[in-house]
Formats: C-alpha cells, structure tokens, sequence
C-alpha cells in the first residue's frame, strides 16, 4: 500500500482527477476539471497510482525526474494494459540544474538477427507474440534519466512499483482489457499464469498481485544495494541496478523464453544494450521552443507542422472555426507525408533534418495547403531538390475509413520548483492483442517491432540492430529560454496530432492548460498508419461532435471524410505540467479521454 503523506493526500483529493468532474475555485466554468496550481509539484499520468507513486518520492525530497521515473516504475504494474516493463521510455528532460534540454532515446532497436526474411510472404510484422518485441528499453532509459539528472537511489523510485507488484486494487478500466484480450493470451502460458491466476480475472475491487514481477524489480533494487555495499558510488550503483535487467539470470529467463516460443532475442542482445542521451530536434513557435526526440522518432513531423502554421494567422481564424481545423489538419498530413518518406534511425538512413525544419522548405510546404479543400493524397515534399512536392509522390494502398485502438501507450509530465520538467511516452509490453510475458520474470515484452516497415526501400526498412521509427513522443516546451510545458499522450500516429492541438489552443489562442486539453478535438487517420498494415484513409478525419454542427458541415463542405465521434471521444489522453511565467506557479491538467490522473501540491 502507497503512503502518501497527508499534505499530498489533501491536494490529491483536490486534483486527482480520473473520470469524475472536479473544477478547482477560480476556474472558467465551460471546463469540466480545473487548470491545477501548486508552489511544489505537479505529477500528471495515466492512474492514481502512478501519478501517488512520483509524488511520493517527490515529497521524500525528490525532484521532477526522480519522481517521473518513479511513476514509469509504477505505471509497468498498474497500466499493463497499455504499458509493460519489457517496452520503451522515450524521455525529454529540462534540466534545471545545467539549463538545457535533453533527449533520453529510451527506443530499444531490433534484435541482432532480425531481418525482413523472417517475415517472408507477410505485408507486415506481427505486433504481438515472440517476434513482436523490440529489446527492453524502458528500464535502460529510466535508469539514465536518474543517474544522470535525478538525486534519488533505484531502489528509493522502484519501492513504489515493488509495492504495487505485490498488490493493487483491480480498477474497472484494466479488468476491461483483462475481459476482452483473454483469448489473445491464451497463446502464451507464462501470461495466463500470471494475468489470470488460477484461470481467472481477478475482480474489480481485489487485490490484484504479480508476485514474479515484484521479483524482478526487487533484484534490481537489490543489485544496487549490493554495489553500494562494495563502495560503488551513486551512480555505479544504479548501473549494477540496471544490469541486473540486462545481464545475467533475469535477461538469460527472457531470452530463453522469447526463443523457445520462436523469437530471435539473445543473451548478446540484452548484454550489448545500452540508451544514450541525445540534443533535441526543436524550432521556436510564436516566441516558444518546442523540443521534441530525433527523427528516429515522430516527433519532428510535430515541429514540421509548427513550420508550416506559422505562417498563418490561426487566432484571426478562431479556435475551434472550420478555416483553422482545416488549415492545421492540412499542415498535418504535409508533415506527417515527410515523416514517412524521410524519417528512420538515423544511425541506418541519413536524414535531411535541417532541411525539413528549415523555414525555407516550410515555406515551400506551406503553399501546397489549398484553403477550401482537403488533399486525399500523400504528398511528401523533395528537401534534396528543394521543391515542395516529390515527383512522382508514392502512394500507398488506402484502407477502409475506420478507427481502431492499437496496443498503444501511456504518458507521464512532471515539474518541481525548482524548474525542472519531465516528459515521457512509455509504451508495449501491453495486453492489446495478447502479451507475451517471458517466463517467470513477470516481464511483459515489447510490441514495437510492427512499427518497422518491409518494404526495402523505406529509410523504416526492418534491419537487425536498428530501432523503428517510433509513434513515443515526449515533448518539452520553453519559453524565453525558461521551464514553461512537458506535455504529451498516449494514441499512436495521432500523439503529436493531439499535443498539436493542445499547443495551439495554448499558444496561439490563450487557453490555460486544463481548457487547452478539454476544447474539442479532431484527429486526421490521413497519414500512414504506423501498425498493422501501414496503410492510410485517404482524407479520413475524426472530429468530436461538440465542435458543432456548422464546423462539421464546412469541413465536409471542403471534402473531408468526417467520422463523427461522441464528446471527448477520440482515444487520446493528453497530460501536461510546467510552469507559468506570469506567476512563476506550477500548473497541470489531465484529460478526460480515457480517465487521466494528476496531483499537485
């Protein structure tokens, strides 16, 4: 059981909010949950319990990134619907203490023997199973981000994980996923084993328990004790905590298990891991920086996009009118048109990053967007040629206009006064399509392989060793140079569509966070989907109803595809914490979709 200390337990009741309207005094009433403040800290994800995790080590003393990697920690327990620990952590960090942001590239790449013949007379990769899994990266990454810009020990941020892995109470929204992915597990015995104990889902209510999970993070723990007791120092100690994942008898459990059920993963593998920390791509915006991971990663498409609007006069247009959803989802699909004929790890293709980000080129792009109808086609510009449009642009096969969940994500926002902020987009491991735990460590393994393309002459092309260009997308706002937004979502190729929409309603239009989060959303299915077939919907666009009927009218009017969504109903779930300069206050907001959670004090 969680203690948290009182102070926290009275602002928790305040501001935690998961599914039930909670408005804060002073707030605007068209809001359903209030814009939070706090003097001390903001922790804002995707449970109560991984949100009660970092601020309790942040009351303990801890800063933003000690209690961020306490909550990824955390949410590997309690979200394994849609996050496991065997996935990945991208994380950006502002680092208070050396004033500068950094990327944390917590993408684990292929294993060694991975390759496309491995999937011969397959137009895709399985996003589940054995072969599904990219190496582990989220342990790796959460270790970096606290050796390096953390004050806490592994074992002070794993204590609230461990203590959940021996028991949570099961909440309605994970017995859901339990209930309606049961078939997909029974593939896979040490999952049934360990989900479904006795062959049954543990009620809601009950205690839910992982006892060889708790295991595993308990070794961690212990690893790190160990070398403190042989005079390692801090830092050596979190090392030996992080090693003991990926070297020795809980790596060689997971690799065993992963290739007895017909995957490729080995001992070499997970002994020759290791993340690194990274400059973040960026650009400024109306007098923000917005940074964002590298092009191994989305995220840049959400800066090519800023590019491109910058151009515009969206406040003129209006929140919410049809001449500016129109106009932002037009710069959506030019961006996201770039993102997949250009981006892939850059340490396999070469990149023309500066070009793509460059205001030149955006300019270029920027002249493609017709005002009064809506492009069905992909069209990636030609940065080598330096012309807005590659001749012939390709074309992928569409699919039918549907929406459908993917395995999906989590995300984590973190700010403390002293200025620091925390950005990360944990995903796989997850239960959507049937996890595969490997064996008795209790590790859900990771779902990014289908990510990959196998079609040879994409710079995403599959190639042993190389990370996938991945949906995970962090993301760090400055203003003149100080601390101001981490903010970001779980939802696949629609992430950065979404933090768009948010940044936009905040930055261009004035909204506080909270009203930022809540005003109607849209979301274009335009793009090339990054899972299952990777097949677009040409002009696909959904759009949440309350946006009314006359936007709705117009955007069909300039030839959208609209699919109308209930209020709230796009699958998303956007979370943010930062600071607001005009008052140097800490300020969060949580989203409704899909129940996020936030704490402040």
């Amino acid at each position: 059981m969680i203690i948290v200390p009182r102070a926290l337990r009275v602002a928790a009741a305040l501001a935690i909010v998961c599914g039930e309207a909670a408005l804060l005094a002073g707030q605007p009433s068209q809001t359903v949950r209030g814009e939070v403040r706090a003097s001390h800290g903001v922790v804002a994800g995707g449970r109560t319990f991984t949100v009660d995790a970092g601020a309790r080590i942040m009351a303990a003393g801890g800063n933003a990134i000690d209690g961020g990697v306490a909550s990824i920690f955390a949410a590997s327990v309690v979200e394994i619907s849609h996050f496991g620990l065997g996935g990945e952590a991208p994380i950006v960090i502002y680092s208070a203490r050396d004033s500068r942001v950094v990327v944390i590239n917590g993408q684990g790449p292929a294993p060694k023997a991975a390759n496309p013949q491995l999937f011969a007379g397959k137009d895709a990769i399985p996003g589940n199973g054995p072969l599904g899994a990219t190496l582990p990266a989220a342990v790796d990454s959460a270790a970096i981000a606290l050796e390096k810009f953390g004050t806490k020990s592994l074992g002070d941020v794993l204590q609230p994980a461990i203590e959940l892995a021996d028991g949570f109470p099961m909440y309605e929204f994970l017995h859901h996923y339990f209930e309606t992915e049961r078939a997909a597990c029974e593939p896979y015995a040490w999952t049934m084993r360990t989900y479904y104990p006795d062959g049954k889902i543990t009620p809601v209510g009950e205690t839910f328990r992982q006892p060889n999970l708790a295991t595993t993070l308990r070794a961690l723990a212990a690893a790190e004790k160990d070398a403190l007791s042989h005079g390692a120092t801090r830092e050596q100690a979190i090392e030996a905590g992080r090693d003991a994942f990926y070297k020795g008898p809980i790596a060689h459990e997971m690799t065993a298990a992963v290739r007895e059920a017909g995957g490729v993963m080995t001992d070499e593998d997970l002994a020759g891991y290791h993340g690194r920390v990274e400059a973040p791509a960026m650009v400024t915006y109306r007098g923000y920086t917005i940074n964002k991971a590298g092009f191994w990663n989305q995220g840049p498409a959400l800066l090519q996009a800023l590019r491109i609007l910058e151009g515009f006069d969206l406040r003129a247009m209006g929140q919410g009118s049809a001449d500016a959803v129109h106009t932002t989802v037009e710069a959506i699909k030019l961006a996201y048109a770039d993102r997949d004929r250009y981006y892939g790890d850059p340490d396999f293709v070469r990149v023309p990053g500066d070009i793509l980000l460059s205001r030149p080129y955006a300019a270029l792009r920027r002249a493609l967007i017709d005002p009064k109808h809506a492009s069905l086609e992909q069209r990636p510009g030609d940065p080598a040629r330096g012309t807005a449009l590659l001749t012939p642009a390709p074309q992928a096969p569409p699919s039918d206009p549907v929406s459908r969940e993917h395995g999906d994500t989590t995300s984590l926002q973190v700010a403390d006064a002293a200025g620091n902020l925390f950005s990360a987009t944990p995903s796989s491991g997850w239960i959507l399509g049937g996890a595969f735990v490997a064996g008795k460590t209790g590790v859900p393994m990771s779902n990014r392989m289908q990510a990959f393309h196998l079609d040879p002459s994409s710079p995403n092309v599959l190639a042993g060793g190389k990370r996938p260009r991945t949906t995970l997308t962090p993301t760090i706002v400055l203003k003149d140079g100080k601390p101001f937004l981490a903010i970001g979502t779980p939802g696949g190729d629609s992430q950065d569509q979404q933090i768009l929409l948010v940044l936009l309603n905040i930055l261009d239009f004035g909204m506080d966070v909270q009203a930022a989060i809540e005003a109607p959303r849209v979301n274009s299915l335009h793009p090339i989907s990054s899972f299952d077939n990777h097949r677009p919907q040409p002009g696909v666009l959904e759009v949440e109803s309350t946006i009314g009927s006359a936007v709705l009218d117009e955007l069909k009017a300039r030839g959208h595809v609209v699919l109308v969504r209930r209020p709230f109903g796009i699958s998303t779930g956007v979370v943010a914490a930062g600071i607001d300069p005009s008052t140097g206050r800490l300020r969060g907001g949580a989203d409704l979709r899909r129940e996020r959670a936030i704490v402040a004090w």
